[in-house]
């Protein structure tokens, strides 16, 4: 038995939090801001390529806008990793979060229609400040704001699962699945609340993520644990 200290970012608690974000928000730009997927980019680079093809050279561009701010998401993520860590007894992720309330309390300001663009565009620098500040849960990589690597990276240690019965492996499966099913919960709860009052869903993500701002200030647990086995 060895004795094993997690991090705070990367307990299932804080995942489980973030990927009930990055559902609220998807559903919130799908239904709200003309159906951009804010989180994972590959639908807008879809999107992007249908329209350039076509010569509908405006909404290309609509598309294009949230791809570039993902981008520039993560070249401010590095340099806040580099250079701002430690300030003011803050840890760089605490820096990242408090980024991502200021510019959902922009996005709040701004009706839908005209500024969707804008909106579209932080709510993706949002998102990919997100999932490039948290990307492991107990130690395994894996993504808050998309789905498809942790159901593949799921279904594999469900495979081996089945092949070797070890439960470690059975464990690590039901990590990924669980970070799923949040996901999947913030995106229905997002669909609800957008019909009731369509800010509503950002209130939400505001609160969740101060939240896991305040959860960051707790220290990282010790317990004991296995060695891990090699796959």
């Amino acid at each position: 038995m060895h004795l094993h200290t997690n991090q705070m970012s990367d307990s299932f608690r804080i995942g489980a939090i973030l990927a009930m974000v990055g559902g609220l928000l998807d559903a919130y730009t799908f239904l709200i801001r003309g159906q951009v997927f804010s989180n994972a980019q590959t639908g807008n680079m879809v999107l992007l390529g249908i329209h350039l093809w076509t010569g509908n050279w405006l909404r290309a561009w609509f598309y294009l806008v949230p791809i570039l701010a993902f981008v520039l998401g993560i070249f401010i993520n590095e340099w806040i990793k580099r250079h701002l860590d430690g300030l003011w007894m803050f840890h760089w992720r605490q820096i990242v979060l408090l980024m991502e309330i200021v510019a959902l309390v922009i996005v709040v300001l701004l009706p839908p229609g005209k500024t969707d663009t804008a909106a579209n565009a932080l709510i993706s620098f949002i998102c990919s400040l997100q999932v490039q500040s948290f990307r492991k849960v107990h130690g395994l990589q894996y993504a808050t704001t998309m789905c498809t690597g942790n159901l593949r990276s799921g279904t594999e240690y469900l495979v081996q699962y089945f092949q070797t019965k070890e439960r470690n492996q059975f464990e690590k499966s039901l990590n990924y699945y669980g970070i799923i099913l949040f996901f999947i919960l913030g995106a229905g709860m997002g669909a609800i609340f957008c019909n009731k009052w369509h800010p509503l869903p950002l209130v939400l993500c505001l609160i969740l993520l101060c939240l896991v701002f305040l959860m960051l200030f707790q220290k990282p647990e010790t317990s004991s644990a296995e060695p891990k086995s090699k796959s």
